[in-house]
């Protein structure tokens, strides 16, 4: 025997061999074989360890309560089996089964009342409540806990009665009775306080947060989630921890704080599945995929929808499944499975109308309308969407009664029937009149100029889109309303085209169009760096009071509008007063959010994590302009492209190219690029015919963009300021049959000319030090010597090389260094840009880790592989690590456009710094280290993946 170990008992051999036997006849026959054994023992032990099972391995639970319910079976002894039928309940609740666990309870009761047994009768009936109530069946729940409570108060069991005040005040909670569920959770917490109850208070605190977020309080939610996680952790309870750290991010979720809330639910889905926690794993799923359509990430969003629709499907949640089918379907249709979106949405509305919800099968006709609108099925579309209208239309829910009356509009523009069109958007507009919607009465004023142009009024269409224009412009980070995932118009930028396309129409109004290009580019750069991933946190340093105002009033704007959908969406019956003060209470933080932004500057609205539009006037931007210094800026109006040349004396917007042309030029570009992933004896060989060919591809995208307008360009430094598919050229190596641009002129980007104007503002930061991170491997042996020899041309420089080169390393030097530079791999993710990332040791930092960055460098270089490659998705926003860069604070980038040559990469990082540290000019450096590699590498492939990002 071990020394200090415990002797084992005859009852414990006992269990020990029944565990250990092959299957329940074996079991049943040891325990007729040894009538004499104290069995009744046996059992009280085997409940007690399924209680305590239930919260560290489910499964296990389940299979020692059928163990007792065997060993029960055999001794006849009634009170042993109701015993051990109870602890069977417990299981099957804990395993969300929740009819089998009802059933178990019911025949446990029965066997209480007839030996007579009170106190373990009352205890029956309390643990009965949890799965009745979970299953709507609250007049039995109620039953149960009056009956329970009476025997309890006789005896003057006060622990018993703390615990069904727990189970009672779940009751009222479920059917949104909130002060009397909290009376009786705070009654139940003053009393656990006296015992040593660890699951109980456990329960009590998680409880007390739900509450506290039913009655909007934000705070006393997430305090008490955190003592409870805090307490679970402590007392050994797996499972409960998964729930707590579930509980948590979902608060984030509702208050919009969607980075955090991605993190935490995947930590939640692990331990999840180390706890073998199904319903856990299905609710960290389907909340996951929420997230994702919030974010536009349909391929994720439809791949967890999926996954919780097949778990709660098993668990028998048939409301949760029916969610979750209803989200893998708008993933669908947004990724262009139409056919497989319209199935999936056929099942779901099937499920919502078995389980009598009503107004899901009512959203649902208005998701599907749209679908069949894209597909062109315009009759089956308007009769969805018509039935859609009439239920929202005689419901309290007047922001979806107004996207259905939008929807039928623009079905109705669709069929050529634009009196009908402007009728539904005439509706829409005078029912908006009597509540605020920034983003419907953007859509709304959008589509009256839709209507307005095709019945040739362009006046009439210009006015339309100038209101939509500024209801456009009060849209404030990811304040979301009635947006209800249904992209309607994807693209918010849509209406700045259609401005820009009808000033172009008429001479005087070329610089008003230039207005709108600006404004459409900094709406976009707005539009991603304030996407719902970021949000400062409260404890920050430095933080004003009215930055913390304004963070605090966005996130209880999100948390608002969440409650307020969640609760018109919920399948037990909806209270219309709760709806009516969660709609008063989100009017009432808009005002405070309106109020406080006036009084903000640009700079508080921006540490708060609302990215107000950047715009300067062209006066200023051309202020700003050095001397010697064209801008290039391109817009996209539909399928045609324009640029816009501007100089500190003159602008010019002129035709150049149209999209197919550019898009088939890129592909055979990209093809000749991704050549050099071949076998180098290939490359080798072929060398000569390889750099022709590129040639070639980049004269030809010279003859598209710039050869309309070459005789504008007189000034030494070109400024290019890209739109859509044009991110991917790189504009210094086109070629114009003589020279490539860059022999010419110094060439730098920007995101718009209103970013590179404030850029040229920036006073040089007092920050001394240089940062160097390296990740050298097989296929980048040269990292090594490219960092060692930068660490020796950059002054005051902190290297950081192989293991060392962490995110930690990142994260402690990286704010303090004017330089930075990191020499790894980069991937870019083209399905999914949020996880773009670069390799450090020991992990990959994505975009959404660089978000959460503080990088205010005057300089970031990232010389890796498809380091600067961006998505370009409706309306120009670009995500890639040049966004996330920007984000963090980093004044100017070097990033690279296609998969770099290990060695010229070297050479061309050592031959850029070494021109730096000699005082040339960032544009300047590299226009001179290109030239120079180009001598002995002439591909582009090698001298040219590099470009310059803001301020050169």
């Amino acid at each position: 025997m071990t020394v200090g170990a415990a002797p084992k008992t005859e009852v414990d051999a006992l269990i020990e061999r029944l565990l250990v036997a092959a299957d329940s006849s074996v079991r049943k026959e040891l325990v007729s074989q040894h009538s004499g054994a104290a069995w009744n023992e046996v059992v009280r032990v085997l409940t007690e360890r399924v209680w305590r099972e239930i919260r560290v391995d489910t499964h296990l639970a389940e299979r020692l309560a059928d163990t007792a319910i065997e060993v029960a079976e055999v001794i006849g002894d009634p009170v042993s089996l109701a015993k051990s039928l109870r602890s069977k309940a417990n299981a099957m609740y804990a395993l969300d089964q929740h009819p089998a666990a009802i059933e178990l309870h019911q025949r446990a009761v029965t066997l209480f009342e007839q030996a007579g047994e009170e106190t373990e009768l009352a205890r029956t009936l309390s643990g009965s409540i949890q799965p009745l109530l979970l299953l709507g069946r609250y007049e039995e729940a109620l039953a149960s806990g009056e009956r329970a409570k009476a025997i309890f108060q006789q005896q003057g069991n006060t622990h018993r009665l703390a615990r069904l005040e727990i189970n009672i005040g779940n009751i009222y909670h479920r059917q949104d009775r909130f002060t009397e569920a909290l009376q009786h959770y705070q009654s139940a917490y003053d009393e656990l306080l006296k015992h040593d109850d660890a699951e109980g208070l456990a329960a009590v605190l998680s409880n007390l947060s739900l509450c506290y977020i039913s009655l909007n309080d934000f705070p006393k939610a997430l305090e008490f989630h955190r003592v409870a996680r805090r307490h679970c952790d402590q007392k050994g309870m797996p499972i409960l921890v998964a729930y707590a750290d579930y509980n948590i991010a979902y608060l984030y979720f509702l208050r919009g704080e969607y980075g955090r809330a991605i993190q935490m639910l995947r930590e939640a889905s692990v331990s999840a599945k180390k706890a073998d926690d199904a319903y856990q794993l299905a609710l960290c799923n389907l909340d996951l995929s929420e997230i994702y359509l919030e974010l536009n990430l349909g391929a994720e969003a439809g791949e967890l929808g999926r996954a919780a629709h097949q778990q709660f499907q098993e668990l028998g949640f048939r409301y949760e499944a029916a969610k979750a089918l209803a989200f893998a379907a708008i993933a669908a249709s947004r990724t262009g499975q139409a056919f497989e979106g319209i199935k999936l949405f056929s099942q779901a509305k099937g499920m919502f109308v078995s389980d009598k919800n009503l107004v899901w099968p009512a959203l649902i006709d208005l998701y599907e309308a749209l679908v069949l609108l894209n597909e062109g099925r315009l009759f089956e579309a308007r009769r969805l969407c018509s039935a859609a209208h009439e239920f929202f239309r005689a419901s309290a829910m007047r922001g979806k009664a107004v996207l259905a009356e939008l929807l039928l509009a623009r079905i109705s523009l669709r069929m050529n029937d634009t009196n009908v069109a402007t009728r539904h958007c005439q509706s829409a507009l005078a029912t908006l009149e009597s509540f605020d919607s920034p983003i419907l009465s953007y859509q709304a004023e959008f589509l009256m100029g839709e209507i307005q142009r095709t019945a040739g009024n362009e006046q009439g269409a210009y006015q339309s889109y100038c209101k939509a224009r500024t209801a456009v412009e009060q849209l404030r980070g990811n304040l979301r309303g009635e947006e209800l995932k249904i992209a309607f118009f994807e693209n918010k930028l849509e209406v700045y085209e259609n401005l820009v396309d009808l000033c172009l129409r008429q001479p005087d109004k070329t610089e008003e169009a230039f207005d709108y290009i600006e404004q459409a580019k900094s709406r976009s750069l707005m539009d991603l760096l304030s996407h719902s991933v970021h949000v400062p946190h409260a404890a920050d340093p430095g933080q004003s009071e009215l930055v913390r105002s304004i963070r605090n009033f966005r996130e209880e704007l999100n948390w608002y509008y969440n409650l307020i959908e969640r609760e018109q969406l919920r399948p037990e019956e909806r209270s219309q007063e709760r709806i009516k003060h969660l709609e008063q209470q989100a009017r009432a933080r808009e005002a405070d959010l309106t109020r406080a932004l006036k009084e903000a500057s640009i700079a508080e609205a921006h540490e708060a994590g609302l990215h107000t539009v950047s715009t300067m006037s062209l006066e200023q931007i051309r202020a700003a302009l050095p001397a010697n210094t064209m801008l290039v800026e391109y817009f996209r109006i539909q399928d045609r492209s324009v640029a816009c040349v501007l100089s500190r004396e003159q602008l010019h917007i002129s035709p150049v190219t149209v999209r197919p042309r550019i898009q088939k030029l890129l592909q055979l570009l990209q093809f000749q690029m991704s050549k050099f992933r071949l076998d180098p004896q290939y490359v080798a060989t072929f060398s000569e015919p390889l750099r022709q060919a590129t040639q070639a591809h980049l004269q030809s995208l010279y003859q598209e963009l710039l050869a309309p307008i070459r005789h504008l360009l007189n000034a030494e430094h070109l400024v290019f300021v890209p739109h859509g598919l044009l991110h991917y050229v790189p504009f210094h190596a086109l070629h114009d049959g003589d020279s490539y641009l860059v022999d010419r002129y110094r060439i730098s980007y920007a995101p718009s000319a209103s970013i590179y104007a404030l850029s040229q503002q920036n006073r040089p930061k007092a920050l001394q030090e240089s940062l160097i991170l390296g990740i050298p491997d097989a296929q980048a042996p040269s990292i090594r010597m490219e960092v060692e020899a930068l660490s020796k041309i950059l002054p005051k420089s902190k290297l950081f090389l192989g293991d060392e080169a962490t995110e930690d390393a990142l994260r402690m030097h990286g704010p303090s260094s004017r330089l930075v530079h990191i020499a790894t791999h980069g991937y870019f993710r083209q399905d999914n840009p949020m996880f773009s990332s670069i390799r450090l040791a020991g992990s990959h930092l994505s975009l959404y880790d660089i978000y959460h960055l503080r990088l205010p460098a005057e300089l970031v270089v990232l010389s890796g592989c498809a380091t600067g490659l961006n998505v370009v998705t409706p309306g120009d926003e670009l995500m890639g690590l040049v966004r996330g860069l920007l984000q963090a604070g980093a004044e100017s980038l070097v990033l690279s456009l296609w998969d770099v040559h290990d060695e010229s990469t070297k050479d061309f990082m050592i031959g850029f710094y070494t021109r730096l540290q000699r005082g040339q000019s960032k544009a300047s450096a590299m226009q001179a280290t290109m030239i120079e590699l180009r001598e002995r590498y002439p591909h582009p492939y090698y001298w040219a993946p590099f470009s310059l990002i803001g301020k050169g």
